[in-house]
C-alpha cells in the first residue's frame, strides 16, 4: 500500500515502443507503462487507431500529467503505480 500524501505529478515522458510509454515523477520514480490495454472509449480509440498521434504525447505542467493533442489524458496516481509496468505486461 502507498504511503504518499499528495498526488504524483509527471515531469517526462519518452514514447517507447507500441503503446508503451516511459514517465518520470516529480519524486525521482521513473515507470514504464504499456497502456495498450487502457485505450478504449471514444477519447483513446484514436490513440490506439493512430500511432503517431498516440506518439505526440506530452507532459502538461500545469495538470502534472500526460496529454494528448486531441484532448485525452489520464490520472498521474493511476499512473504512478496503478497499471502494471511494461515490462510486467509483456511477461505475463
Amino acid at each position: 500500500m502507498s504511503t504518499r500524501t499528495r498526488t504524483a505529478r509527471i515531469c517526462a515522458v519518452e514514447p517507447l515502443d507500441g503503446f508503451a510509454l516511459r514517465l518520470g515523477f516529480d519524486d525521482g520514480t521513473t515507470r514504464e507503462v504499456d497502456l495498450a490495454d487502457e485505450l478504449w472509449g471514444p477519447v483513446f480509440e484514436p490513440l490506439r487507431n493512430d500511432p503517431q498521434l498516440f506518439r505526440k504525447v506530452r507532459v502538461d505542467r500545469e495538470l502534472g500529467t500526460i496529454v494528448w493533442p486531441n484532448g485525452a489524458d489520464l490520472d498521474p496516481d493511476v499512473l504512478h503505480g496503478d497499471l502494471p509496468s511494461a515490462a510486467s505486461a509483456t511477461e505475463g
